[in-house]
């Protein structure tokens, strides 16, 4: 059963969100009960007649779980799960639960239990009221007589054992940050552009990366389905491009989750360009508050300040009084459907545009004595358009990252036509 707070006239969106989070999370939506109200009440969340009706259609419905479309304060939660006797389970426990369920890695999953560790810590007290009951005594002296029994020394014990824990997997996330680090610092000498996929879950990331670079990564129609960033290349006329897919971003982003998962939306920092994807069959209202969450996180973890392309994607679904539309309210942004492949080619030559400084044409003449010169060469993975093994030495016809010119200058060759590469060293 769903349970929406909404300070706005219309709740269906929020609603429609939530209802995908729960179908995501595998669970029945039974029934729904929405109040509009400007901001919940501190102990109840809803208001007492709205909880009194709640408690009736929770009834009715013959619902296992309520799931509330907020963040719950331990006292809120607390008190819908006595009132409903019924578990109560709210915004952030449900994406949590969703992104237990789909990560794969290693570092996807310490950073799930560290975020599940970091929500639960607050909420450790109820856990054990049964044994803080046991405790009692009035008066000055033995107020405090019994309340010093198991319940609160079990409790302190579990909160030192969570704390201990958070400790330990921050420790081990770093040690996995700092191999991360080392294999974009690989990828960044190498000067390969890269590009990272940002925007709202399930606007199609995945598929725009396996349509751009002919990999296979999962595209299952649910929110959240890529949690561990994913890098795969392609390449056009003759230079190649590294494409990140991202975590998805959704309205509401558990703080926990914007810092927990720092992996995969550091990549969006460190990129190059950043493609922010958008699903254009969503309604204008709803393609505007898509977008507002998007920057806002970005602008939250300081990738605001990377070049950014808007990419209107699922065009396929647009009538075509719909895509001019489209094109009059966001001027300049790419319609592509990473579907049916239409606008593809154009976001290539759109990347390509972007990066168009980033390679030399050079001609460079190795000697055969330098033969770790050559094994450098083919380390940076630059495209090369020829070769050929003659009496001096091998003739290479390459492009190289501008930044690597001026490791090769001395065995740089001058033609008519190629003069200009050794103005870039």
């Amino acid at each position: 059963m769903l349970a929406v707070l909404s300070k706005s006239a219309d709740a269906e969106q929020e609603l429609g969100e939530l209802r995908e989070l729960a179908r995501t999370a595998g669970v029945e939506t039974v029934a729904e009960v929405v109040q509009q109200r400007a901001s919940p009440d501190p102990r109840t969340y809803v208001g007492k007649g709205k909880l009194d009706e709640l408690k009736h259609a929770y009834e009715h419905a013959r619902a296992e779980v309520l799931i509330v479309d907020d963040e719950l304060e331990p006292t809120q939660q607390r008190t819908l799960e006595n009132a409903l006797t019924a578990r109560v389970v709210d915004r952030t426990q449900l994406i949590l639960d969703i992104f237990a369920q789909h990560a794969t890695s290693a570092e996807g999953k310490l950073q799930v239990e560290l975020a599940q560790l970091e929500y639960n810590l607050p909420r450790m007290r109820g856990m054990w009221q049964h044994l803080e009951r046991l405790g009692g005594g009035t008066g000055a002296l033995g107020a405090g007589v019994g309340t010093r029994g198991p319940g609160e020394s079990q409790l302190e014990t579990d909160r030192r054992i969570a704390r201990r824990k958070i400790a330990l997997l921050r420790r081990r996330l770093k040690d996995v940050g700092k191999h991360r680090a080392t294999r974009r610092k690989e990828r960044a000498s190498s000067g390969t552009p890269t590009v990272a996929l940002a925007g709202y879950t399930n606007v199609g990331k995945s598929t725009l990366l396996n349509a751009l670079t002919g990999s296979d990564v999962s595209v299952e129609n649910r929110l959240f389905e890529t949690l561990d960033p994913t890098t795969r290349g392609f390449e056009h006329d003759g230079k190649r491009y590294l494409v990140t897919d991202t975590v998805g971003f959704i309205r509401k982003l558990p703080m926990q989750l914007v810092e927990g998962f720092a992996s995969t939306l550091e990549e969006t920092l460190v990129a190059d360009l950043v493609l922010h994807l958008v699903d254009a069959s969503e309604p204008d209202d709803r393609l505007a508050e898509m977008i507002a969450s998007v920057d806002s996180v970005l602008g939250e973890i300081g990738a605001d300040e990377v070049p950014l392309e808007l990419v209107l994607n699922k065009i396929d679904q647009v009538d075509p009084l719909g895509r001019r539309r489209l094109g009059n309210v966001f001027p300049g942004s790419l319609q592509i459907s990473a579907v049916t492949g239409e606008g593809l080619e154009e976001l290539r030559g759109r990347i390509a545009e972007r990066f168009a400084d980033r390679y030399v044409d050079v001609r460079l003449l190795l000697p055969y004595e330098e033969g770790a010169k050559l094994a450098e060469l083919y380390a940076l993975g630059a495209p090369i358009a020829e070769r050929e093994d003659g009496e001096e030495g091998v003739f290479i016809r390459a492009r190289l990252p501008q930044p690597e010119v001026r490791r090769f200058a001395r065995y740089l060759v001058a033609d008519a036509h190629e003069g200009s590469a050794a103005e870039h060293v």
